[in-house]
This record gives structure tokens, C-alpha cells and sequence, in this order.
């Protein structure tokens, strides 16, 4: 139940898996490099238990890792999975001779809550994938894919996190539980000893510290009974991005581009699907605005002719992967990789009226009379993108109006029909 990540930082190898043939000893694990090997105590419930690790990123001076398990906090009530943040040193070398030698002394964890607010929050727990840092209207943020627990009812969120909001759980309290039987609770702060646990020697609190060996041991012991933070990170907005329920099938792989439109001011998500389906959504990423994400199109991308097998394995749509150069997305299959456009402004035929209230920030209509793929070396003035005697386009991402236009008998191509513009390549 655990996937591998390697990233190599500083000429170290990171890495987060199983250190047995039985999948019992998970671990998050440097190696080479200068310093002796680290990685997380084993067997202790308390630091991970039942992970499955999903993505690994660098930003400032810390390593994260992303992945669910098994919520200790959750145990008297029931086994529940949990989505978790985790946080290390990238300076860290282990404890003294007398704790934590060896071993991690930056390692923290939070839960990532992405839930529908409410009277009662309903939460997608469970994540499935995570990109890489991308910035969001100039922040720093990371866009995940996440469902339901597999004994629920079946449902899917696409959920932001801005890398801010992560460092400020991580700068808040810790939670505990003080017997075996009791629930989890916030440390107080007076609690707390110094230099504050998870610091990283030579910055911040920790400033006075050489290296993370030359810790106190009353630090390097609170670190090691309480790696978990008491607040969930937020998503951005509070709110998922997008949700998917009602259907059989779950969200499974996540590719964003953030720069979509010829102002390359519009985000758009692809989302793979158990069902081999890839959803292409408007997001909406600010509180405030006016409308709501979208959904642009459900696209059908699986190809039983030239894709192998015909089983749910089969069609779960296990990587996406954008290409912006060349207007393209690959979707990987456990069988074949296919490749698709980012856009299908073609489908729309020479009906206006769909075109415009399609709200695709790739597509608008063209001075010829058709609807296109629109390109930033396409923007002129304001003035010609609408004046179509003398070239530019039109579109309307915003509120997709078209009360003003009429209705196109015969002008419109087949929306639903098949793939065109699709290459596959056998695995």
C-alpha cells in the first residue's frame, strides 16, 4: 500500500516506501550525502501507520510529503483514512546519542481537509494525487485530487492548498493523547519546550543550534511522541474547486495548467477517472468571484482498440500529463498512453452561440466565421478582437452570454462524437 517517491535534493536520495518484503515497516528514508542515513521510527503508529505515499516537493528549507493512512486520531471511533501533509528539515541529521539518533527530528504531519462546508461538513478524505508547486494568482500553491472513504458513497473533489497556509499549521499547536483511551487534544502552548520542535538548525527559533544533534533532549523528546499538528491544513477558498458525485466512478490523476487563455490568466484542470474518463474543468479559484468552476467537457479518452483489456484496472486513468508547447495532454493507462488536444474548439462547428457559452479559455470564435483554438500571439487590441473586418476573436469565459445570439440550425457539429486528433502509443 505504499508507492515510492525519490527525489533527489543536495545530492541526497529521499525516498518514502516499505523497508520489508511484508509492507509493515513504512519509512521515510534519506540516504548519501553528507551525514549519516535518517529516516522516521519504525513501528510507531504515532509517525505513520498503513501510509501510501503519493508525491514528494522541496520548498524552502524543508522536504513535504504527501500521502494518506490510516488516522491514529480516529482510532476510538473506527478505521478512517486520513489525508496528511508531512514536513522535514532539509538540514536535519538525526538526535543526540540519547534521542532520536539516526532519526528524523523535524518530522510533523497535518491533515489536508478538503470538505464541503456546511451544517455538517462532508469530506473527501482520501487523496489520490497532488502536482507539483504551481502558482495560483502569484501564490505558491499545490491542487489535489481526492474521494471518499471506500465504504462511502462514492465522491470526488479537486481541493488547493496554498503552501502559506500549510507553514502556518505547521507553526501552530501540536496535538496529543495523553492515555491510550482518552481523545486528542491540543497541547498548550506553555507546554511547548525550546527551541520549538520541528525547526530547522540555524534558522528561526532553532538559530542558536549548529545542527539538529545539538538539540535539547526535552525538544527531541516532545518531537518524538507528538509529530502531529492539531489544526487541518485549509483549502483554499474552504471550499473544493470542483466535486464529482452521483457516478460509479472516482477521480484518480490530476494535470492543471495554470496559464490557460490568451491572457494566460484562466486555470484549468484535467482529471482522470477509474471509468477512463478525463474531466476538463474552469476552476474557480477566488472566493469572490462571481461564478462558479465548470465543468468544459467529459471526455471518453480510454481506446478499446488499441488499449489492452476491458476491466476497471484497465480503464483507470493512472497518469496525466500536460504538454502546453504543443496543446496537449497525455493520458497514461496501465496498457497505452494516449494523446488528446487541450482543446476541441473544432466540435463546435460555425454555430457562435455554443462557441461563446462553451467558456473554453482555448476556443473562441474567429473573424472567418468558425469556431477555433484562440493563441496568445493572437492578441491584438481590445478594439480588433472584436472589430472581425480586420482579424481577432471573440469569446466570453466570464458569463458565456450569447442572449444575443441566435440558434444554429444545422451549423453544429456532434458534440459527443469520438476522439479526433488522438494518437496512442502501446506500453
Amino acid at each position: 500500500n505504499a508507492f515510492c517517491v525519490f527525489p533527489f535534493l543536495d545530492g541526497k536520495l529521499y525516498s518514502a516506501t516499505v523497508a520489508d518484503f511484508l509492507a509493515s515497516d513504512a519509512v521515510i528514508y534519506r540516504s548519501m550525502g553528507d551525514g549519516s542515513a535518517l529516516r522516521t521510527i519504525k513501528y510507531d503508529s504515532k509517525w505513520i501507520k498503513e501510509p501510501h505515499f503519493l508525491h514528494a516537493i522541496e520548498y524552502g528549507n524543508f522536504v513535504y510529503f504527501f500521502f494518506r493512512e490510516i488516522a491514529v486520531e480516529h482510532n476510538n471511533l473506527g478505521k478512517a483514512v486520513y489525508s496528511r501533509v508531512a514536513r522535514i528539515c532539509k538540514n536535519d541529521m538525526g538526535g543526540s546519542q540519547r534521542v532520536l539518533e539516526k532519526h528524523w527530528t523535524s518530522f510533523l504531519k497535518a491533515r489536508l481537509n478538503c470538505s464541503v462546508p456546511g451544517d455538517s461538513f462532508f469530506y473527501f478524505d482520501v487523496l489520490q494525487s497532488i502536482t507539483d508547486i504551481i502558482e495560483i494568482s502569484g501564490i505558491p500553491t499545490v491542487v489535489g485530487v481526492f474521494t471518499t472513504q471506500l465504504n462511502s458513497i462514492p465522491g470526488s473533489a479537486v481541493c488547493a492548498f496554498n503552501m502559506e497556509d500549510i507553514e502556518k499549521v505547521f507553526k501552530g499547536r501540536f496535538k496529543e493523547q495523553k492515555t491510550p483511551d482518552s481523545v486528542w487534544t491540543a497541547v498548550p502552548e506553555d507546554k511547548v519546550p525550546r527551541p520549538r520542535p520541528g525547526c530547522c538548525a540555524k534558522h528561526g527559533p532553532a538559530e542558536a543550534y549548529k545542527t539538529s544533534i545539538d538539540f535539547p533532549d526535552e525538544t527531541l523528546s516532545f518531537i518524538k511522541s507528538h509529530p502531529l499538528m492539531d489544526s487541518a491544513v485549509p483549502s483554499v477558498i474552504e471550499e473544493p474547486w470542483f466535486t464529482k458525485t452521483r457516478v460509479r466512478y472516482r477521480l484518480t490523476t490530476i494535470a492543471v495548467d495554470h496559464s490557460a487563455g490568451p491572457y494566460q490568466n484562466y486555470t484549468v484542470i484535467f482529471v482522470g477517472s477509474e471509468a477512463g474518463m478525463v474531466l476538463k474543468i474552469l476552476a474557480k479559484t477566488k472566493a469572490f468571484s462571481l461564478n462558479d468552476s465548470i465543468l468544459l467537457e467529459e471526455i471518453d479518452a480510454f481506446n478499446h482498440a488499441k488499449c489492452n483489456g476491458d476491466g476497471e484496472e484497465d480503464k483507470k486513468v493512472v497518469s496525466l500529463q500536460l504538454d502546453k508547447e504543443h496543446h496537449a495532454l497525455f493520458i497514461a493507462f496501465s496498457s497505452c498512453i494516449i494523446r488528446i488536444p487541450l482543446s476541441r474548439c473544432e466540435r463546435h462547428g460555425s454555430c457562435k452561440k455554443t462557441c461563446i457559452a462553451s467558456r473554453d479559455p482555448y476556443c473562441g470564435w474567429l473573424a472567418h466565421g468558425s469556431c477555433g483554438r484562440v493563441r496568445a500571439s493572437m492578441l491584438l487590441s481590445l478594439f480588433v478582437s472584436y472589430n472581425h473586418s480586420i482579424g481577432g476573436y471573440e469569446q466570453d469565459v466570464e458569463y458565456g452570454n450569447t442572449a444575443h445570439l441566435g440558434d444554429c440550425d444545422g451549423k453544429l457539429l456532434h458534440l459527443g462524437r469520438p476522439l479526433e486528433n488522438a494518437a496512442w502509443f502501446g506500453l
